[in-house]
């Protein structure tokens, strides 16, 4: 299994760099049915995400 990740510009994501994270990890090759992990922030706030991309069978 392969995966890309996103951070936010100053240190916790915007809305703005979330939907750019999604955009690009569906251009790589990310499905709608996997699975989305997340890193947050003891605020509350998304610091990373990271999207499974690549084969099925990986």
């Amino acid at each position: 299994m392969s995966f890309i990740s996103f951070s936010g510009a100053d240190k916790d994501m915007t809305l703005d760099e979330l939907e750019a994270a999604l955009e690009s990890a569906r251009n790589v090759g990310a499905r709608g049915h996997r699975y989305v992990y997340a890193e947050l922030s003891t605020s509350g706030k998304v610091k990373q995400i990271r999207f499974e991309v690549g084969d099925e069978d990986e």
